[in-house]
Parts: C-alpha cells; structure tokens; sequence
C-alpha cells in the first residue's frame, strides 16, 4: 500500500469522492493532510486581524458589561443626584437640579453610543464563533480521515505480518 500522492487521492481513498464534488471544508482538510500542515488556533488568527475599532469595540462591550462598570456607574449616577439635589441645590449652585435634565441628556447620549459599538462587538464575535465552529468541523474531519488512514496502515501491517507466519507451503500456493 503506498501513500497517496494527490488530494484527488486521498478524496477517493478516504472519501469515496472525486475531487470535483468536494465541499469546500473537505478540500481544505484533504490539502491540509496532503501538505502535512498543522491546523492553526483560530482565536489568535483572528485577534491578528482586527482592526483598531474592532479591538476598540471588544473593550468597549468588556468594560460596559462588567459588574465594576455597573458599580462605578451606580455610584456616580447616585452621587450626581445627590450633589444636585441636596449639597449644590442648598447653596443656590446646582448645575443639574431635579429632574436631572443634563443628567438625562448624558445617559441617552451614552446609550446611544455605546450600544452600536456593543452591537460591533457582538457581532465580531458571532463571527468568530462562526469560524471557530468550521474550524472545529474541519479538525474533526481531519482526525476522522487520519484515523481512517491509520485503521488502513494498521490493517496493512496485520496481513503482511500473518504472512510471513505461514509455513513456506502456505505462503508459495
């Protein structure tokens, strides 16, 4: 048994296909365990990737969904009330006294911001996990075929070994 040359090969030998009707998942793998390459980790080629507003947008929506974000926001939304409406509001200074107009202005002007760079970052992510699940596909696949080969090479071992077992009779007739 000698070791395919061709990804036409190994599509028959380990597919039952011609090259031709492939999917294009399958040809990759095949050119893959042709070329003998490694398979590659998806989260690190994609982070090589992004762009400057797609790394921006992954901090973004790290930060914004973080219980420390809510916290600290908590704080300063409630100290902002506070200041306006007892502390400065006493001293005839308030800048934002109830019901906290500017404070309103702010918060819609933040949520109107920061959601469409959420939304970026959800986004990449759901392509990423789209690529990460090819991928994973295609990782299957290879070691599914690689399997395969090795059963064929085990397989091939047994019967060569079995005949040189045989009594010289046996083995001439």
């Amino acid at each position: 048994m000698t070791t395919p040359r061709t990804v036409d090969d190994l599509a028959m030998e380990l597919l039952g296909k011609s090259s031709d009707a492939l999917s294009a998942a399958e040809r990759r793998v095949l050119e893959r365990i042709h070329k003998r390459e490694t398979t590659q980790d998806i989260g690190v080629v994609h982070e090589e990737s992004a762009t400057f507003g797609e790394r921006l947008s992954d901090h973004v929506a790290a930060v914004g969904g973080s219980w420390g974000f809510i916290i600290a926001f908590t704080v300063v939304l409630f100290g902002w009330m506070i200041l306006n409406s007892q502390i400065l509001n006493r001293m005839g200074m308030a800048f934002d006294p109830y019901p906290f107009i500017f404070l309103n202005l702010l918060l819609s002007t933040l949520a109107a911001v920061q959601a469409p760079i959420i939304m970026m970052s959800q986004n990449r992510q759901a392509a990423k996990d789209r690529t990460a699940a090819a991928h994973d596909y295609e990782v299957n696949l290879r070691a599914e075929l690689e399997i395969l080969r090795l059963h064929e090479k085990v397989n091939h071992l047994i019967e060569q070994v079995g005949t040189l077992n045989r009594p010289d009779e046996e083995r001439s007739r």
